[in-house]
């Protein structure tokens, strides 16, 4: 009947068919413990996942990649591969780029032409640096891991990747993170662990990853977490274990991320109230100890000491210069403390 819609059921042998030519369009050599690639005889325009991952590769021809016209996933993990060719920019519809697990130092300028890459795996190379333009092209990168490798630094540009969702920078010689690091406004994933002694700091902009939902930052130097991540909404996950944490004190950490935040909140806020103290001291000397109450306020001639129910302070004087209606009512102990009145002498 005109204008009825004809109805089409694929048989088994149209199935099969359909499932050749899609196995037509992929180029599978792993594992097969390849020195050199041999010559296709195939059209590698047509192909468009090739796969030459686990084999002892040292190079791939510059005329097979320039070929690969149409290809959305490149995989050659797990080879002795020293350089990228070139030609590699010439994959412009690239989206799955993993090169891990080779001996690659730099990875060439040309990958900035790679406009499409979605995800690129670089962990376990010998990468000293990144190209430095690489994040002013690679606006569509959602993820971008290099762990495992010698990075001293990420480029400036990586803050302009603002598609990213998840940065895997662990097991490097990071010194810092980039400049910039808030226009990553959809980074859900941020891993810095395991730089060692060589990441002592956070930049403040951390505070404003406003997606931040894991964020990993064990075993560096880090001694103080910016009073910016007080701001940190969606952080669900932390772990800061192995650094020399002062502020927020380990004992903090250990409690919750919402610990940590309502701790630093207060920091950034100015309004440090913590009215229970903490397993192994009161609030108090932790916060005397980060510069929050700064320890030439309170004179030792007051004798505090410290009570289940908090710190008993017989004499309390205003501070000269601290003492008008802007700063009395922050800095105050009672505030800070606030112990039980029939309890404020023995």
């Amino acid at each position: 009947m005109e204008g009825k819609r004809r109805l089409t059921i694929k048989t088994s042998e149209d199935m099969e068919k359909d499932k050749e030519k899609e196995m037509a369009k992929k180029l599978d050599l792993s594992g097969m413990s390849l020195d050199s690639l041999p010559n296709p005889s195939i059209n590698l325009g047509l192909i468009t996942k090739v796969d030459l991952s686990n084999n002892n590769l040292e190079s791939i021809p510059e005329s097979l990649t320039a070929r690969l016209l149409n290809v959305v996933m490149l995989d050659v993990h797990s080879n002795q591969l020293k350089s990228l060719p070139n030609s590699i920019g010439c994959l412009s519809k690239l989206k799955v780029l993993n090169v891990s697990g080779n001996l690659l130092e730099t990875l060439p300028k040309t990958i900035e032409d790679c406009r499409a890459l979605e995800e690129l795996n670089a962990n376990f190379n010998k990468l000293i640096k990144l190209p430095d333009t690489m994040g002013f092209e690679l606006t569509n990168l959602k993820k971008l891991s290099v762990n495992s490798n010698k990075l001293a630094f990420l480029p400036y540009s990586t803050s302009h990747m603002t598609a990213l969702r998840v940065l895997d920078a662990r097991l490097n010689c990071l010194h810092s993170l980039p400049d910039g690091l808030e226009n990553l406004v959809r980074l859900e994933t941020l891993n810095v662990s395991q730089n060692f002694q060589f990441l002592q700091s956070l930049p403040y902009a951390i505070g404003l990853l406003i997606s931040l939902v894991d964020l990993d930052i064990s075993y560096n130097r880090i001694s103080v977490l910016p009073n910016s991540m007080g701001c940190l909404c969606k952080l669900r996950k932390l772990q800061a274990e192995g650094n020399p944490l002062v502020c927020p004190p380990m004992e903090v950490v250990e409690q919750s991320v919402e610990a940590v935040r309502e701790y630093l909140s207060a920091r950034m806020n100015g309004t440090a109230t913590y009215p229970t103290p903490v397993k192994g001291g009161s609030w108090f000397r932790k916060l005397v100890k980060c510069g929050t109450v700064s320890g030439g306020m309170i004179p030792s001639s007051l004798g505090l000491r410290e009570e289940h129910d908090g710190l008993l302070m017989p004499d309390y004087h205003p501070i000269d210069g601290l003492a008008s209606p802007r700063y009395s009512g922050t800095f105050s102990p009672r505030r800070l403390f606030s112990p039980r009145r029939n309890s404020l002498r023995k």
